[in-house]
């Protein structure tokens, strides 16, 4: 099902004038109602008139998270605070959060763009919708909440957290559609083992999994353990939330709610725009946004965009799952590692379970990366022979593929910590 079929089915021509009509009365509204924006849009000599369509984009000024931290808590706001019905929060590095605002009608155009995003994962109005994503100032667990409610579909907002419960939820419920991290979707899918539940009886059929970064080879994992199509959801709290992109039932890209939110594809190191279907990070543009919009906000996630037709009928462009961050790319020795890199290795390797820690050291000038990979219980029971051939294996792989050196040490089973919400999956002790 389509959601809003004029919308989403829209002609590049047809999108393009809407994009262009909203960045401009966005510029306008921001240039007037922020001096940080405006001062910004002066030092590089423009004015709202400058800014006429979609054209104009590359003439405006990026914004970056340190922009909202130099302006924390509301100097973005283009609105009093009066008109502000709720405030979301991202947890910052530096001690300060990034804070965003919400107007009733930012709310509302919220739910609309998850609404959307739901009907593009298969889900429907007789779904029982489970939403194991945290609630709170987290954007997660409210936004798949309203936009749920919106399609007329039930919602249970257990949060995330409290594994058995949300097993014995699914059970008694009948719960058809998980929302949460894939990292806990696997959890998940790790207790029902456990507690021995037959996942044939479970009405599970559509998981929607986001905010922590997942290759195709969890994907697999996740829909052979759960038994269930594992759908990809983009969003962050700077932007919106949850509902910015998502996969539809084709699993090919996620579809852009583009008549919000703008995107472009930047070279991180020159900030041009690269080529069409190139790798870049990605920039978006809110258009609608009243709280705070956002003009070129780097995401720092790194992605391509492709804007064919969709097997499903959407003409919304689509972004492939991102690549890593352009600031959470390790670098070691010399080398862009990424994580996604490492867990497509280890969940193509049947002996080991998908959980796993990166450590990186510094000894003297050198660059140390080590590895802690959980073992299947019948594996790491098995003789020591087995094991150091296992670890080789996994040793050898790596190195291939990264073109590096990795200590690989293999841990029991629930060694490496689980957690409701974003696994952590790198401890980089350079820093300290």
């Amino acid at each position: 099902m389509i959601w809003n079929e004029r919308i989403e089915c829209a002609t590049r021509d047809e999108m393009r004038i809407i994009q262009s009509e909203r960045l401009s009365e966005t510029v306008k509204r921001i240039y007037h109602s922020v001096p940080y924006y405006r001062k910004k849009m002066q030092d590089a000599g423009l004015t709202p008139n400058d800014i006429e369509d979609i054209d104009d984009l590359r003439k405006l000024p990026f914004t970056t998270k340190i922009d909202l931290r130099d302006n924390y808590p509301f100097g973005l706001f283009t609105v009093p605070m009066s008109e502000i019905v709720r405030l979301h929060a991202s947890s910052g590095t530096t001690g300060k959060p990034t804070v965003v605002g919400y107007t009733r009608k930012d709310i509302q155009m919220w739910a609309e763009v998850v609404t959307r995003s739901l009907c593009m994962a298969g889900v429907h109005r007789n779904d029982i919708v489970q939403i194991a994503y945290g609630y709170g100032l987290f954007t997660g667990g409210l936004g798949l909440h309203y936009g749920t409610e919106n399609l007329g579909a039930s919602v249970i907002p257990i949060s995330g957290g409290n594994t058995t419960k949300q097993i014995q939820l699914m059970e008694d419920f009948g719960s058809s559609v998980l929302c949460c991290t894939p990292s806990y979707a696997l959890n998940i899918a790790e207790v029902i083992k456990e507690m021995k539940v037959d996942i044939s009886k479970l009405k599970l059929r559509v998981g929607i999994f986001g905010a922590e970064p997942w290759s195709e080879a969890m994907r697999k994992e996740i829909e052979s353990k759960l038994k269930i199509k594992a759908i990809d959801i983009y969003g962050l709290s700077e932007i919106v939330g949850p509902g910015v992109s998502c996969e539809c039932e084709e699993q090919c890209g996620m579809h852009i709610n583009e008549d919000h939110f703008l995107p472009e594809v930047i070279d991180p190191e020159t900030l041009e725009p690269v080529a069409p279907g190139e790798i870049g990070e990605l920039v978006f543009s809110t258009i609608t946004k009243e709280g705070l919009p956002l003009l070129r906000y780097r995401t720092r996630d790194l992605t391509r965009l492709h804007y064919e037709e969709c097997a499903c009928g959407r003409t919304l462009v689509r972004m492939e799952k991102c690549k890593g961050r352009s600031d959470d790319m390790l670098i070691i020795r010399g080398v862009n590692v990424f994580p996604s890199q490492i867990e497509t290795v280890l969940l193509n390797m049947s002996e080991v379970e998908p959980h796993y820690l990166i450590i990186i050291d510094r000894e003297g000038t050198l660059d140390t990366m080590s590895l802690m990979v959980e073992v299947q219980e019948q594996f790491f029971s098995d003789e020591i022979r087995k094991l150091q051939e296992l670890r080789i294996k996994i040793t050898k792989q790596l190195e291939s593929v990264l073109g590096i050196s990795v200590n690989v040490k293999l841990v029991e089973p629930k060694t490496i910590e689980r957690t409701a919400g974003k696994a952590k999956r790198v401890i980089d002790n350079r820093s300290i």
